[in-house]
Parts: structure tokens; C-alpha cells; sequence
């Protein structure tokens, strides 16, 4: 098998990718990184320094580091001939962006030996609709349109919310707890719209195990979806106030609200603010409030787009097992 080169894989769901597709074997992974550019001394010492970073992380995840310079679509087609890479999995942050990306799309299409691409269109199905609603989603939609309109062999995978934001200490994740509807350490809750709408949550290790045998199909179709376990936030809630044997105190955003760009502030986001500012927050908050509630979040994969039924030896983690894990904290 070809190699798989995964940009951003020494993030959060990047690196839980990474392991995952390391753990099943039959693939060399190598993990693309940002190139500095050293211009002057302080830059070359920086430079330096990052790489040694990049090493001791490499041995510490067990791939090899390649640094790429997404200004430079050249430099990137080289670097992915030279490592014979022939899959690309993008999981790239594209808060700042997505011109890095679409350098790296280009560059896969121009490669000698790449084949195919999975773009960073992780969570919902991207539609002009939900992309008119969340401009994450606006930016992911643009990404899927570029990687369409290349000769890759080119799949996104659909895996609904992450369940990460609402495991506790002691469950395994790179990602950082984060209150979205559901703040768990403070038994507080802000539920969008009626909370009655089905929503899709899958753990981000699933989400790795499934790309890693999603690796092993000879020919992708254009979506797959990961269902990890289907809920209703007031069912979340329930099983919430179930383990911790706690009433949580719940509020309801209205959809006028979230569509003023508006959500209840839960003590858990204060500490975000001077990392993401508050209205900021609120926004992308209250986005994903309105598709929670019009339910983008319930994911209805088409006959032979369930990576459930195409693997069924992948068990799949419930939101039960995550939130049943706060049991006595």
C-alpha cells in the first residue's frame, strides 16, 4: 500500500487518526507539518528549535514529521512525490483559512503518485443550506467543491458532533473540554431550540478507527458517515443528571435568540474569551445552536455510506459509556 501522508496530524483529531491508522498497521503514515521560513537569524533559531520539537513529537507518536510550506504548491507536489505519498487525510484547523488547504488540494492533484484525498469537511454533511448558517461550514463546503473538481479519488467522512468535548478527566482525547449546550463539571445546561431534534455524536478514536479501515476500501464513494450514537440533548441531559445524581440547572435558547447570534453563557466558556473573544463565541455558538435544532446534526447516511454496516467489527463507543464515565466526579 501507498503512503498515507495526514496533514495536521499532530492535532487533536489529526493525531488520534494518526494513531489509530498506526495501530491497525498495513499503512506508513507520515504527518505534514508548517514549514517556518527563516529569513533572519532569529527566524533560523526558531526554525531550529521547532524542528527539535518536531522530533522528539514524531518519536513520541510514532510517524515522521515532514514540513511543507503551503505558500508554495510547488514545494509541496515535490514533497509529496518524494515520499511516495498516495492518500492524503486533511485535519487541518481552518479558523485562519482554507488558501492552505486549497495549496494542498492543488498539489495532491498535480502529484505523480497521489490518488486520493479525504478533506477536513469532518462533523456535518456540508449544503449550501447549513453553509448560509455556519461560516465553518461555508469554508468547508468551498473545500469539497476544489477537491470535487480535481481527478482525486475523494471522499468526506461525516461523523456528527464529537463526544470529547463531554468526557471527563481520565477518558482518552486530544481535544479540550468545551461547553457546547452541555457543561458538565458545573451541572449546567443551555439547550437550543426544543432539545426534542436527534443529534449524532461519535468519539474521535472511532472517527480514527473507521478512516483507518476506511483506507483498506479500493474505490470511495463521495460520503461516508461514522454514527457513533444518535441522541436528543434532552436525553443527554437526562443521562447527565442520572450519573452525576444532580438536577442541572437548564435553560432553553430560542431559535430568535440563536438567530441574533445569541446563546445562554455557561460558566465553562469564561475562560475561553481572552483565547476566543465573547461575541465571537456567542456566534459560533448560536450557529451551531440553529443546526442542532433544524437537524443537521442527524445524520441519514444513503444505502452504502454507513461505515457502521460496511465495518461492523469496529465497535463504536455511546454517549452512555462517556457520560456514565462522570460517575462519582
Amino acid at each position: 500500500m501507498g503512503i498515507v501522508a495526514v496533514a495536521g496530524g499532530t492535532g487533536q483529531l489529526g493525531r488520534t487518526i494518526v494513531e489509530e491508522i498506526l495501530k491497525r498497521g498495513g499503512q506508513e503514515v507520515i504527518i505534514l507539518g508548517r514549514k517556518a521560513i527563516p529569513l533572519m537569524r532569529y527566524y533560523i533559531t526558531k526554525a531550529n528549535k521547532n524542528r527539535q520539537k518536531d522530533d522528539a513529537k514524531a518519536k513520541e507518536i510514532g510517524a515522521r514529521i515532514v514540513a511543507i510550506d503551503y505558500n508554495n504548491t510547488s514545494s509541496i507536489v515535490s514533497t509529496l512525490e518524494e515520499n511516495k505519498v498516495e492518500t492524503v487525510i486533511a485535519v487541518l484547523n481552518l479558523m485562519g483559512g482554507i488558501e492552505p488547504e486549497l495549496a494542498l488540494i492543488s498539489a495532491a492533484d498535480q502529484s505523480k503518485t497521489t490518488k486520493r484525498y479525504i478533506p477536513s469537511c469532518w462533523g456535518v454533511k456540508c449544503s449550501p443550506e447549513i453553509a448560509a448558517i455556519s461560516p465553518l461550514d461555508a469554508a468547508k463546503l468551498a473545500l469539497l467543491h476544489a477537491v470535487e473538481a480535481t481527478s482525486l479519488d475523494s471522499t468526506s467522512v461525516i461523523n456528527g458532533m464529537f463526544m470529547d468535548y463531554y468526557a471527563p478527566p481520565g477518558i482518552k482525547t486530544y481535544f479540550p473540554p468545551l461547553a457546547f449546550v452541555l457543561d458538565m463539571a458545573n451541572n449546567v445546561a443551555a439547550i437550543p431550540g426544543s432539545g426534542d431534534v436527534p443529534v449524532v455524536f461519535t468519539y474521535t478514536f472511532d472517527v480514527g478507527r473507521m478512516a483507518a479501515a476506511l483506507l483498506t476500501l479500493p474505490k470511495w464513494s463521495k460520503f461516508y458517515y461514522i454514527i457513533g450514537d444518535r441522541a436528543t440533548w434532552n436525553q443527554v441531559i437526562q443521562m447527565a443528571e442520572e450519573t452525576k445524581a444532580v438536577k442541572f440547572d437548564v435553560k432553553h435558547d430560542s431559535v430568535e435568540m440563536l438567530k441574533k447570534g445569541q446563546v445562554t453563557e455557561l460558566p465553562s466558556h469564561i475562560h475561553l474569551y481572552p483565547f476566543f473573544p465573547k461575541e465571537q463565541l456567542q456566534g459560533a455558538l448560536s450557529s451551531l445552536g440553529i443546526l442542532f435544532d433544524n437537524g443537521g446534526f442527524d445524520l441519514k447516511p444513503a444505502k452504502g455510506e454507513s461505515l457502521n454496516e460496511i465495518f461492523p467489527e469496529v465497535k463504536l463507543t455511546s454517549m452512555k459509556d462517556i457520560i456514565g464515565a462522570w460517575k462519582g466526579k
